[in-house]
């Protein structure tokens, strides 16, 4: 843990990895654990500037990846041709991606996590990990408005 009472969980999960926090990192690490939107590195990045404007895009780059290979927090591509990401849950979940607007949409389902047990095992196999990502449009209805 850090000494920093304002420090965030993310931040504390850095530094017990053994990451050496500069103000930057701790911007963008607030930045990333702020977010419920999956944001791209632009995104980040335009975050993190807004906070502190010496903050540059490879500084944004270099830290993402950094984060990203000691597991802290997960890379995603949605079909959309950029990378998004999101601090590792604490808990599995699934995601559901709206294919109009690009909202992603956070679910879990434990029909789902059973039935994926139920095929691996059918096939022979002892499910140790997954990702799943649904792709879909709104149903233009107007009852489900």
């Amino acid at each position: 843990m850090t000494d920093d009472p304002k420090a965030t969980p993310l931040e504390d999960i850095c530094v017990a990895k053994g990451m050496r926090m500069t103000e930057q990192r701790r911007v963008i690490a607030r930045v990333l654990e702020a977010s419920s939107d999956h944001p791209d590195v632009e995104e980040v990045y335009r975050r993190a500037v807004a906070i502190d404007d010496n903050i540059s895009i490879s500084t944004v780059y270099r830290t993402v990846k950094l984060f990203e290979d000691a597991g802290i927090i997960a890379r995603h591509d949605f079909r959309d041709g950029r990378s998004r990401y999101e601090t590792v849950p604490d808990e599995h979940h699934d995601h559901l991606i709206d294919l109009r607007s690009g909202r992603v949409i956070e679910f879990r389902s434990e029909d789902i996590e059973a039935l994926q047990e139920v095929i691996a095992e059918r096939l022979g196999y002892r499910l140790v990990d997954h990702r799943l990502e649904l792709y879909a449009v709104p149903i233009d209805d107007p009852k489900r408005r």
